[in-house]
């Protein structure tokens, strides 16, 4: 079973940063590629960024580049996100989805961790 588990979310100012973290378990994530997305209230999810297996390649959203950067740790089995220069429209609950390739889907989940960026 693969198990996917979200952390590091919670309240920042405008400005600030946060470091979010998918723990897997259950499997290996070198044979996965990863991606984050978020959903505000009322919209629907989005992508917000991917990593390869490796952690060579990555790319992100428009909305996000230059401000978050995803990288992974295989030998922890852990992907982390990187946010910084946080705004309120960053306000979100933030998933990790985990994608075999090629051209797969994202078909393991976690169950999101939320991010409130606030005054």
């Amino acid at each position: 079973q693969v198990h996917l588990v979200e952390s590091g979310g919670g309240l920042v100012q405008p400005g600030g940063s946060l470091r979010l973290s998918c723990a897997a378990s259950g499997v290996s994530l070198r044979d996965y590629a990863i991606g984050w997305f978020r959903q505000a209230p009322g919209k629907e999810r989005e992508f917000v960024a991917a990593i390869n297996w490796s952690g060579a390649n990555t790319k992100y959203a428009d909305s996000v580049k230059g401000r978050f950067t995803a990288s992974r740790d295989n030998a922890k089995n852990t992907v982390y996100l990187q946010m910084n220069s946080l705004k309120p429209e960053d306000t979100a609950v933030y998933y990790c989805a985990a994608n075999p390739g090629p051209s797969g889907q994202y078909a393991y989940w976690g169950q999101g961790t939320q991010v409130t960026v606030s005054s």
